[in-house]
């Protein structure tokens, strides 16, 4: 193993437990709160961990593939945010009295 390996190695290893270390925190987070768009954050927090995951585990086997999945992770996350804010926002706006904005639908 040369001195480049070896590297590639060690910083794979310390990826993989900083991104491990940041997983523990963030579930913390989630489960802890305090309000729901904490928990949102984390969660979507939680998605780009994930990412990263997928993104050092396809670097240390070679495996192209990985980056098919991170992207397909990536947009699921971002479409469950955009959801989970909208949720957020007309949760708010039934609390202050006010009418939701109107949906717009498609016509015919």
């Amino acid at each position: 193993m040369s001195g480049g390996e070896s590297f590639l190695a060690l910083a794979e290893n310390v990826a993989l437990g900083l991104l491990s270390l940041s997983f523990l925190v963030t579930v913390f987070r989630v489960m802890r709160g305090p309000t729901l768009p904490d928990r949102i954050i984390a969660l979507d927090m939680l998605v780009s961990v994930a990412i990263g995951f997928i993104a050092v585990i396809g670097i240390k086997t070679g495996i192209t593939l990985y980056v098919d999945v991170a992207i397909a992770l990536g947009l699921v996350g971002f479409l469950a945010t955009v959801a989970f804010a909208r949720f957020v926002m007309s949760r708010r706006a039934g609390e202050e009295g006010e009418t939701p904005p109107p949906r717009s639908e498609a016509k015919p």
